[in-house]
């Protein structure tokens, strides 16, 4: 009678091990079949200058592990000065429930933080200014939904009005063209009013609406006994970075042998003198760990902003066409140098 018995238990327990095997094995293979997480990631250039930010933050991306295609998926947009559109733009990407918004310049990220509010879509922004406006509660805890590459404004305004001087230590009145409103403006002023008195200069600040109000501006000036200023200071703002103003300015800068420094930029025959800037490719290569921490996890708020380093190019031979001396100093702190 035991034999009989035995036999049986030891082929329901040989049955129910294969069975359990068999389970085991469709689970582990339902687990390795299963798909890769996809990220999805909206990003918005808000203005050309920074256009190619973009390209560079995809390339680092993938060398962390995030293949275009495969496990992310990217939304580029762009617009240049246009907040309608950005606006849109902002909405179909929350509508669109993205893993991460990434915007660039400032105003592109106070619009995005806006949009974002009440959402768990977090942000990460770059080439933006964060003192004034509330983007950040701090560099080291930036807070909310948010993080990002600081872009050095107050500082990059100082050096470029430094070098300026440098370069052109005659010229005691400097005009300083600027987009009326811009949210980038007033820490940049506030910031060199007090060198330039400590210098000895008189900043013109001028505030425009449009290129045409600028081109008046100018104009006014042509036809006045005193033109009443020595060279034009760039600062960290749209106006001046579009090629239709920066004729205007290199033309009647060429007339008047006017230095203009701030940002190297040329456009048909006239150029600035120098530029202290961003690498947009850098900031680009910057800003894709903090989108890897993100994807991975870490909120936002609570990763310490990166800063843009800045560099100086000279376009030497334009000084040399206004019989400017560039000091050696300049020269070797500059990474590039145009002969």
């Amino acid at each position: 009678m035991q034999r009989s018995h035995t036999l049986p238990n030891r082929i329901q327990i040989r049955r129910a091990i294969t069975v359990g095997m068999l389970l085991i094995a469709l689970l582990v293979s339902g687990c390795t079949s299963a798909k890769p997480k996809v990220y999805r990631v909206g990003i918005l250039s808000g203005l050309d200058f920074f256009a190619n930010t973009t390209d560079s933050f995809k390339t680092k991306m993938s060398e962390l592990g995030y293949i275009e295609g495969q496990n992310i998926v990217y939304d580029v947009q762009k617009t240049n000065i246009d907040p309608s559109a950005e606006e849109q733009i902002l909405n179909k990407f929350i509508a669109d429930k993205v893993d991460l918004i990434f915007v660039f310049p400032t105003e592109v990220a106070l619009a995005a933080k806006k949009a974002t509010a009440g959402t768990n879509i977090p942000l990460l922004f770059a080439h933006s200014f964060i003192e004034q406006g509330g983007l950040v509660e701090s560099v080291r805890q930036p807070g909310g939904n948010i993080t990002g590459v600081r872009f050095p404004g107050p500082d990059l305004a100082v050096k470029r009005l430094e070098i300026l001087h440098e370069m052109a230590p005659i010229a005691k009145r400097v005009w300083v063209p600027y987009q009326k409103g811009y949210p980038n403006i007033p820490p940049q002023l506030e910031a060199i009013r007090s060198v330039a008195a400590a210098i000895g200069v008189t900043l013109v600040e001028a505030p425009f609406t449009t290129t045409a109000e600028l081109q008046a501006d100018l104009q006014a000036r042509s036809t006045a006994p005193d033109i009443g200023i020595d060279a034009v200071l760039m600062l960290a703002e749209p106006l001046t970075l579009n090629p239709d103003t920066f004729v205007a300015i290199g033309q009647f800068a060429t007339e008047h042998q006017l230095p203009v420094g701030g940002t190297l930029i040329t456009v048909g025959n006239h150029s600035s003198i120098f530029g202290v800037m961003v690498d947009n490719s850098a900031v680009g290569n910057q800003a894709a760990p903090l989108a890897d921490k993100i994807l991975k996890g870490t909120p936002a708020g609570t990763i310490p902003l990166a800063t843009a380093e800045t560099f100086l190019k000279i376009n030497y031979k334009e000084a040399q066409q206004l019989n400017l001396s560039v000091p050696e100093g300049l020269l070797r702190q500059a990474v590039e140098i145009i002969r």
